[in-house]
């Protein structure tokens, strides 16, 4: 189970943030408060106030932020594991984000992250060769439709090409981006900023 807490000024809105986040699969909502300051340990802390983000310490969880602001996204550059959804996010978005901040991932509407992705230094994979060409336009295609958790055979159909194709794709993905699974390519394509979750 992934532990969250959820941290809002106002009730109502920490009452709805956490009966949304009790329906998600695998999530527990351990804590909610109206400020981060002494909260339990938890692995996702959810925030409404890029304002609250100044009360974390360096060991601070991976942190969600909900704003419709995208000038806030510069406030968790100083976060090791961030995302930043709008406020309106559907369920599906809220268990996405937190299910990938829990495995250390970074989660970002593309409108609100935009700009901080462009600046923000994409950190080498452990153990991984440097990837010396970058993705090809199909490669980052298929990498994008494993992402969202499409077999060979819908990927094929989805782009109207073979599933021998998809294959070739994708043993050249592993290849580039030193990975040994579709998971592994998944984790190092966001990681670069070349997967949307």
């Amino acid at each position: 189970m992934i532990r969250v807490a959820v941290v809002a000024p106002g009730m109502a809105l920490r009452i709805g943030l956490r009966e949304v986040l009790r329906g998600l699969p695998d999530v527990d909502v351990v804590a909610e408060a109206a400020s981060p300051h002494g909260l339990s340990p938890v692995d996702v802390l959810v925030l409404v106030s890029a304002d609250d983000l100044s009360e974390l310490d360096d060991g601070a969880p991976a942190v969600l932020l909900l704003s419709n602001d995208p000038g806030e996204v510069t406030h968790l550059m100083d976060f090791p594991v961030w995302g930043i959804l709008p406020r309106e996010a559907a369920p599906d978005e809220l268990s996405a984000a937190v299910h990938a901040l829990a495995e250390g991932l970074w989660v970002g509407s593309p409108t609100l992250a935009q700009n901080l992705l462009g600046r923000r230094p994409v950190p080498a994979l452990d153990g991984a060769e440097e990837v010396i060409n970058p993705l090809t336009d199909r490669e980052r295609q298929v990498l994008q439709l494993t992402a969202e958790g499409l077999a060979n055979k819908q990927i094929a159909a989805a782009l109207d090409i073979s599933e021998n194709t998809v294959k070739f794709h994708l043993s050249s993905l592993y290849a580039k981006l030193g990975a040994t699974s579709r998971t592994e390519a998944v984790r190092a394509g966001a990681r670069r900023g070349w997967v949307v979750l």
